[in-house]
């Protein structure tokens, strides 16, 4: 993402959001830490043959495994946003593991928030496997993620205006639209309206796609889930619109910061459920049956896809009008 330097490129944020930048990207760093260092006392125990009764040791150690590698992804991230050298790490890597690490966490900031109020867990009530967790690693394992949704929530968006201004700066509509093509837009909103009826339907208590074995799994955190869901995909297709568009006018970071993270939750979370409902790991089992289970998270995956692909497209475009 290097040009030639311009005036719009070469613009920097006030002294404030830098130092809120740096704060923000350690705090989500050190808050994650905590995260990452649960996982490794359950991997420790499993190692020693004391893993959840629903898994096999094999299972809960690849598991676990697999978070404590994405742990240390995001305690670097965190690194990359808060120092100045962050500057200079390869765009593309930097680019894809905090639209990934920004989809998982911040859009479980409403969540989170709705569940405290609403008496849900908001993050989960046991150690993933059926067995009950310590206190200590339930109060580690929150204030992992809430620190690094928060942290990443305020850092990146600072890290990305500074890196790459021209895709922040400005005001929607104060150039012409970026060639989107209105079959591929009207396929990517037809496949998000899908999903979003869809969550909403089974929010609002429907049950149509649901296991009967399995219903009560759609709990009230599970309604809060599919609800947040539902909510970031339409905020994502709306932003995808008024870029596309040119209206509503308002400042263009707005619209760019809630597609990036829309886009980014619909691939995360499709992308990380989609396994877990092929190879069913542990018993695992989910409220849909597994067909649907695949299918939705297969188009999950598939329309966070499509709404960064709009989104570059938009940046791109952006980038070579200005440099």
């Amino acid at each position: 993402m290097r040009g030639t330097a311009t005036p719009v490129e070469t613009d920097r944020v006030g002294a404030g959001w830098t130092a809120a930048r740096v704060v923000a990207g350690y705090g989500a760093a050190l808050s994650l830490s905590l995260y990452l260092a649960v996982k490794v006392v359950w991997v420790v125990a499993a190692l020693l043959g004391h893993a959840p009764s629903t898994f096999t040791d094999g299972d809960w150690i690849l598991l676990n495994a697999v978070t404590v590698a994405m742990s240390v992804v995001g305690i670097a991230l965190g690194l990359v946003l808060a120092q100045r050298w962050g500057r200079r790490v390869p765009a593309a890597p930097l680019v894809f593991f905090a639209w990934t690490g920004a989809g998982f966490l911040v859009p479980m900031i409403p969540y989170m928030l709705f569940g405290a109020v609403l008496g849900g867990s908001a993050g989960g009530g046991d150690s993933g496997g059926g067995d009950a967790a310590p206190s200590w690693e339930l109060v580690f394992i929150g204030i992992g993620f809430a620190g690094m949704a928060l942290g990443l929530a305020i850092a990146l968006p600072i890290y990305m205006r500074e890196r790459w201004p021209a895709a922040f700066l400005g005001r929607v509509g104060d150039r012409p639209p970026p060639p989107l093509g209105r079959s591929g837009l009207r396929a990517l909103y037809i496949l998000v309206a899908a999903l979003a009826l869809l969550w909403t339907y089974w929010t609002a208590g429907g049950t149509l796609g649901l296991a009967p074995a399995h219903r009560d799994l759609m709990d009230l955190d599970g309604r809060l889930l599919t609800g947040n869901s539902a909510l970031w995909a339409v905020v994502g297709a709306a932003a995808i619109r008024t870029v596309a568009t040119g209206r509503p006018r308002m400042p263009l970071w707005i619209p760019m910061a809630l597609a990036f993270t829309s886009s980014g939750s619909l691939f995360a979370w499709a992308a990380w459920k989609l396994p877990w409902a092929l190879l069913r790991p542990g018993g695992y089992a989910a409220a849909e049956y597994p067909a649907v289970s695949v299918v939705q998270h297969g188009l999950g995956v598939t329309a966070g896809i499509g709404m960064l692909t709009a989104l570059l497209t938009a940046v791109r475009t952006r980038r070579s009008e200005v440099g």
